[in-house]
């Protein structure tokens, strides 16, 4: 993979974020925290799942194995999501710019959280976390079009006609 391909991916994933954070940001507090039937339930452990992943793969790519998650309790209301994500936008983003070829060909060994050694090709990963944001992004986008606030389109081809 080149690293131009990864990087369009990546400011695919960032656009995509902020479409759904930006939709986000117009929810009650209540709904917010309100639990639903999707796979990490409500708004804000969906949001959370996404931000804790985007944050773990890093983490592990700059060679580190953190143990502990994020979790929905850390993030009382939407600010202090919005916030932190922030910061790790910017993180991902530096990582990713700052990638070489020869890089997203090697071999990332890394431990899950439950303790389990793993390895993998840099650039499988790095592909599996835009694609794992887009399944969540899609179930967030569902919790917010319930509540009215629809994010709009966030495809791929959407992001790329937006950007030209």
């Amino acid at each position: 993979m080149k690293t131009s391909e990864i990087l369009t991916l990546y400011q695919y994933n960032a656009w995509a974020n902020k479409r759904i954070l930006q939709a986000a940001s117009i929810v009650t507090n209540e709904q917010f925290i309100t639990p639903a039937a999707f796979s990490f339930g409500g708004l804000r452990t969906t949001l959370v799942h996404i931000l804790f992943a985007e944050w773990l793969w890093r983490q592990r790519w700059e060679g580190q194995s953190p143990t502990e998650w994020l979790l929905p309790e850390d993030f009382p209301d939407f600010d202090s999501l919005r916030t932190r994500w922030a910061t790790e936008e910017k993180e991902l983003m530096s990582f990713v710019e700052n990638v070489s070829e020869k890089t997203l060909e090697s071999t990332i060994r890394y431990r899950r959280t439950e303790g389990q050694e793993r390895e993998n090709t840099l650039w499988h990963l790095m592909v599996h976390l835009v694609n794992h944001g887009t399944q969540h992004r899609s179930e967030a986008a569902a919790v917010l079009t319930d509540f009215g606030h629809s994010p709009g389109d966030i495809d791929f081809i959407v992001f790329l006609r937006d950007i030209r």
